[in-house]
């Protein structure tokens, strides 16, 4: 009989860390993450939707049972001077932070020399708004994985204060894991 896989939700608001943690969950268990927001803005491009409700959560579960629901809880004011602080080199995706993955040059690309950008989306105004409709989606949400007893919820100001809690949580819980597991290192 063949074994499911591991299916697991990260969920956090903007600039929460969920690609780190999903990048280093890769790293460490094998498995594969999906980017929500890279397949939001995805469907966005395609005018094809996503789902955002109960409704909708309910119906995925259907065909997605999931094992557990991680969610990132960080900070607001921590992730409005995270997300104002970061600027992207559009051509390759690469992103800096000025506060802490500062580029050699300021407002300039390491490899290509060429000039950053910052997104719409993480111009302070902005952010504001992503932050609170975040909220106001994902309570619900939330609500729903709590009364299904498959969320489990990390908190911290930064991702390495995170992940040990996530690591062990996750070691405990996924059944198909190798013997020998290397410890939540910081990737």
């Amino acid at each position: 009989m063949a074994r499911r896989a591991f299916q697991a939700v990260i969920l956090g608001p903007p600039g929460s860390g969920k690609g780190t943690i999903s990048e280093r969950i890769r790293e460490h268990f094998g498995l594969r993450p999906v980017s929500c927001g890279d397949l939001l803005r995805g469907n966005i491009s395609r005018s094809t939707g996503y789902p955002r409700s109960v409704v909708q959560v309910h119906t995925l579960a259907l065909h997605f049972p999931l094992d557990t629901v991680l969610e990132l809880q960080v900070p607001t004011a921590i992730l409005q001077q995270r997300l104002t602080s970061r600027w992207l080199h559009p051509g390759s995706g690469r992103i800096y932070n000025t506060e802490f993955n500062k580029p050699l040059v300021q407002g300039v690309d390491d490899i290509t020399g060429e000039p950053l950008t910052q997104r719409e989306d993480d111009r302070p105004k902005t952010v504001a708004r992503r932050l609170d409709l975040y909220a106001e989606c994902t309570k619900p949400v939330i609500e729903y994985y709590t009364k299904e007893g498959i969320l489990h919820t990390f908190s911290g100001s930064q991702t390495n204060q995170i992940w040990p809690d996530v690591f062990n949580f996750l070691k405990d819980h996924i059944k198909t894991l190798p013997d020998q597991l290397e410890g939540p290192h910081n990737a």
